[in-house]
């Protein structure tokens, strides 16, 4: 960021970086926490603290960062719904902004990630569930198969029981519903 920004001191100028900084290190390493590199965090904290829309190459000169770093940590915080691209009058150039609103960040970053994660999971079970059948099926006179098959259908279901619930926490995460049960500060 300018050191120098226009109608502050110096001084002043300084102490704000110092305390933007110290913000922009809070969201990467926040970030970083949740499986976001720590330099795309602060991207979007230094594009949190932008005023105006952005492009590529305006960020990558005040960051230090290559132009292709640039342009992955941009995707990466597109599809996680953080920035949007915009339009910028009277230039052919991209550019881009902060998404505001931190509920909806938080909501579609978790979203995203569990749902991916959610869908294969419970793909995985489901597999393993019919080959569970299909191998109680082949010998249904073992009682030995059928008592340890049991077993593993049994700890199957329950699992397939939380990643049902993950999947409408996930819906309500989608829709706002979470926010009737855990409203929003005003």
């Amino acid at each position: 960021m300018d050191e120098n920004i226009g109608g502050l001191t110096p001084e002043q100028s300084r102490s704000l970086h110092v305390s933007r900084q110290r913000v922009i290190d809070s969201i990467g390493k926040n970030m970083d926490l949740y499986g976001i590199t720590l330099s795309i965090g602060h991207l979007y904290g230094y594009m949190y603290f932008q005023n105006d829309p952005i492009t590529l190459d305006q960020m990558s000169q005040q960051m230090g960062m290559s132009k292709t770093s640039m342009s992955t940590g941009m995707r990466t915080l597109m599809d996680l719904k953080m920035i949007d691209k915009v339009w910028g009058k009277g230039s052919r150039k991209d550019f881009y902004e902060v998404v505001p609103d931190w509920y909806q960040n938080f909501t579609d970053f978790f979203s995203i990630k569990w749902r991916k994660a959610v869908e294969s999971n419970m793909a995985s079970l489901q597999k393993s569930l019919k080959e569970i059948h299909a191998l109680q099926a082949s010998d249904p006179d073992n009682n030995t198969l059928l008592e340890i098959t049991s077993v593993d259908e049994q700890k199957i279901n329950e699992a397939l029981k939380y990643y049902r619930w993950l999947h409408r926490l996930i819906d309500s995460f989608e829709s706002g519903e979470i926010f009737d049960f855990i409203p929003k500060e005003d």
